[in-house]
């Protein structure tokens, strides 16, 4: 059942977010497809982190399980858990072929331990979730925490704060293209709209950078992506220091 789309504004709109993904999860998919590049953007920011085979991963706002499949197709030995808040996207998740080798688990990326998720990783990977956190110093902490000494945090994120460009491009491809085809696939939701502007308010790249030292991490970079999402989409990589 759809719950009653309620007005998305900073900083409650950030607590909403499961609840109004729930109600889009039965066409993420389809329009994610729309995006060129989506998938392979996924199994770039994947691959990129250079996992040991038999790493133990942690896919954070895993939502419909693209993330997830991504790793473990970059990483078919690894032990990998995905996590996400809204029910309704995991649920997705868990009915496609490659989830009977995942652990899929209901619960908050602010704070994955209260949801039993224990234990170090060597890799985390979130993408498109660190913007929508009610306290990203708060979730950066606490992420460093279950990450082994030497381990590798990737935050695959929208970051367009410091390029006109970039925000011009994303204001177009969203009035364009993301928001119209919510409206067409979900009219009730006001989701889309929410993300256009959190995309907009999330840190620049460098501030984003600094974000990542100040809690603790080590050998922090960034890599972009290619195609229309140059400079507007980014690999964040981070280590816990060995």
């Amino acid at each position: 059942m759809q719950t009653t789309p309620s007005p998305m504004t900073t900083p409650g709109a950030k607590r909403e977010v499961p609840a109004h993904f729930n109600d889009v999860a039965g066409n993420y998919d389809l329009l994610t497809g729309m995006n060129p590049g989506y998938a392979r953007h996924l199994r770039m920011r994947a691959e990129r982190m250079g996992l040991p085979a038999n790493a133990r991963v942690l896919d954070l706002c895993c939502g419909t399980g693209l993330s997830t499949e991504a790793i473990a197709e970059a990483y078919p030995d690894a032990t990998v858990i995905g996590l996400d808040a809204s029910s309704g996207m995991l649920e997705r998740a868990k009915r496609k072929p490659f989830a009977k080798r995942i652990s899929f688990v209901l619960g908050d990326a602010m704070d994955p331990s209260a949801a039993g998720v224990s234990g170090q990783f060597d890799g985390i990977l979130m993408a498109y979730g660190i913007r929508n956190v009610p306290d990203p110093d708060l979730c950066l902490k606490r992420l460093f925490a279950l990450l082994k000494p030497g381990g590798v945090v990737c935050f695959h994120e929208y970051s367009v704060a410091d390029s006109l460009r970039a925000k011009a491009l994303w204001n177009a491809v969203s009035f364009g293209v993301i928001i119209p085809g919510g409206l067409i696939t979900n009219p009730r939701s006001q989701i889309y709209r929410y993300l256009r502007k959190s995309v907009l308010d999330f840190d620049g790249v460098r501030g984003f950078e600094e974000r990542l030292r100040r809690a603790g991490f080590e050998r922090v970079r960034t890599m972009d992506m290619d195609g229309w999402q140059k400079r507007i989409v980014h690999s964040f990589l981070a280590k816990r220091p060995a």
